[in-house]
């Protein structure tokens, strides 16, 4: 358990998403009062949150030292391995065994679970916790002045720190740098996240036997301009499909859809040339959300000018969409966020911490979403020399029995992947704390002591003088 911090305060998180939730559940644990408003009812999160969610060791080891352990083991699948296949024609190129020495040294597990089970368990720790959760409330502006939120009932909030969770298109994000940055970026691909019933899939024969391996596998299909990746959720029985496929004719409309609508024939007309057994699951598959895959250039201010408003989680780093590290790039925001508010004291720490959070956490989630990016190329590498070395690069491993991730390339890919899982956010905060944050407190310290003195002084000669 976290210390709790010697001064409390009051927050309010605008967003009840995974870095909304997150981020309550992290300050309760640390003693502050929070608030989160959520703009979607229980009922329409409901709908938007259909999918699967993979879980690195990263972010599970934060929810395990949260206490969430168990509830997550009941909802999620643990994952032991990828296989590789070529996505045109199914092509079996090799696989890959997460290390256990990795595994063991990060203190999580590889996780497969539904989004919406994931959202539930936050949701329940942080309503346990203490946070208080309004859902289908609408924020129609912030200010750091105040600060204050104000909602579309025409209801005023007021508290310490206003803390922006609210996405890419983040009301607090637009307020703090006066743009909506995700909206201006262009788009390069699709996503569409969509799940497939497990019983749908063991009465097929070709597609039977992704429910009979030796153990827990993440199914990999590397594309030229196209990719997918299929993997078994913990919880109801359905295998979860990720897709990043290119962007529809011109003229037909590719704007992000959550909420249902979506056609699965649009789907399939954009999987172009692929192999049987990804043509049958989308034929199997639910309604598909769709979201629009950006390279968002870095967001340089995460902090207002009055130090008491900040965005986390995608309002300011945005991943692109279907990103593995997504949803762990939130969690550990969060960890990393309320372990520096643990120290906090006195209300003029405020601002300091806001930017120690951007200082920390800038050059990870920059370095994070450099690696998601090359990773979504390395999956859609065009047709060419550099895929077909690719390829040849994996095949040969698999010939001599070796991980497909064993050299070349892709051992790079994989080298970034250990060096992501391994960090550690609450360790991060703690280092600044007692590198940087004792440092200032006690040269704070100093400068009133000394003041002190020199006031006592000054008394003095006055005496004498009289």
């Amino acid at each position: 358990m976290s210390g709790k911090a010697e001064l409390t305060i009051n927050f309010i998180v605008v967003g009840g998403g995974i870095a909304g939730l997150a981020c309550a559940i992290a300050l309760r644990r640390v003693g502050h009062h929070v608030i989160v408003l959520e703009q979607y009812s229980d009922a329409d999160v409901s709908k938007m949150s259909h999918g699967g969610i993979r879980l690195p060791p990263n972010v599970s080891k934060v929810l395990f030292q949260w206490g969430l352990e168990h509830e997550l083991r009941k909802l999620s699948i643990t994952s032991s391995a990828m296989e590789v296949e070529i996505y045109e024609t199914g092509e079996f190129i090799g696989t890959h065994r997460w290390e256990e020495e990795v595994l063991r040294v990060t203190g999580g597990d590889f996780l497969f679970l539904h989004h919406v089970g994931l959202r539930q368990v936050l949701y329940n720790a942080a309503i346990a916790a203490g946070a208080e959760v309004r859902t289908g409330t609408t924020v129609t502006s912030v200010s750091g002045d105040g600060p204050r939120v104000t909602l579309a009932s025409g209801e005023t909030l007021l508290a310490d720190v206003i803390v922006g969770a609210d996405g890419c298109s983040s009301v607090v994000q637009q307020t703090i740098i006066g743009k909506n940055v995700s909206a201006a970026a262009p788009y390069q691909s699709l996503f569409y996240n969509t799940t497939v019933p497990g019983a749908l899939m063991r009465a097929d024969p070709q597609l039977a036997p992704f429910f009979k391996q030796p153990v827990e596998t993440m199914f990999v299909w590397l594309g030229n301009n196209r990719s997918a990746v299929a993997f078994r959720m913990g919880g109801k029985d359905e295998f979860a499909l990720h897709l990043w496929v290119p962007p529809r004719q011109k003229g037909l409309s590719d704007d992000d859809c959550w909420g249902g609508g979506l056609d699965l024939k649009e789907m399939r007309r954009q999987l172009g040339e692929c192999e049987p057994r990804l043509l049958k699951m989308t034929k199997l598959a639910a309604t598909p959300a769709r979201v629009q895959v950006k390279m968002v250039p870095p967001i340089e201010d995460w902090v207002d000018e009055h130090g008491r408003m900040v965005i986390i989680g995608e309002a300011a780093h945005p991943l692109p969409a279907g990103s593995l590290q997504g949803g762990a790039m939130a969690v550990e925001d969060a960890a990393v966020f309320a372990r520096l508010f643990s120290h906090l004291r006195d209300k003029d720490q405020i601002s300091t911490f806001l930017h120690a959070f951007q200082d920390l956490r800038e050059d990870r989630c920059a370095s994070v979403v450099h690696t998601e990016q090359c990773n979504l190329y390395f999956q859609m590498m065009p047709a060419g020399p550099q895929q077909e070395q690719r390829d040849q690069e994996m095949r040969a491993k698999t010939a001599q029995g070796e991980s497909v991730f064993g050299g070349g390339e892709a051992s790079e890919q994989w080298e970034q992947l250990k060096e992501l899982w391994g960090y550690d956010a609450e360790d991060e905060a703690d280092d600044w704390w007692v590198k940087w944050g004792l440092l200032r407190e006690r040269a704070k310290q100093r400068s009133l002591d000394m003041e002190a003195e020199m006031s006592t002084t000054r008394l003095s000669c006055l005496h004498l003088r009289a």
